[in-house]
């Protein structure tokens, strides 16, 4: 078996879909039943967790939605891969990406019953302390993308 570049890209836009729609179900769902999220503060949420986590961010937070831009993907063996992507969020209501909250994105996947589950989420800050023009560099590339209509959102 060969990994299906065009699946887990697919997985990857319902994850932010799920995000974006702020459906918990959905977004928990396409983890593997021992899947892990790290979110963009740090904060860790396991299996069934992952669910009642983003229960309470969803609650408690009006959330930004995710533009993104895959930058590559590779095969894990024959049954995983590990996308690596950045990510932009728009502000409820705003139209124009905040950078002060830039991210890259890990994703590892695996086929679990021939169904790709996400196994590992990880949200990191793309701060880039003290290299305010990668910031910058990233906030434009996202723009482009969403521009050219290449952005997953």
């Amino acid at each position: 078996m060969t990994v299906n570049d065009t699946a887990i890209r697919d997985l990857y836009a319902r994850l932010l879909a799920a995000w974006n729609g702020r459906d918990r179900d959905e977004f928990a769902g396409l983890f593997a039943p021992d899947g892990v999220l790290i979110g963009f503060d740090g904060s860790t949420a396991q299996g069934r967790e992952i669910r009642e986590h983003l229960e309470t961010v969803f609650r408690d937070h009006e959330t930004a939605a995710y533009v993104a831009k895959v930058r590559d993907m590779r095969p894990l063996g024959s049954e995983g891969a590990l996308l690596r992507a950045i990510a932009g969020m728009v502000p409820p209501g705003g139209s124009e990406l905040n950078a002060e909250v830039n991210a890259l994105h890990s994703l590892v996947v695996e086929r679990v019953d021939g169904n790709w589950r996400i196994v590992l989420f990880q949200n990191t800050p793309a701060q880039f302390h003290g290299r305010p023009e990668l910031v910058d560099a990233q906030t434009a590339e996202l723009e482009r993308a969403r521009a050219s209509g290449e952005a997953v959102t």
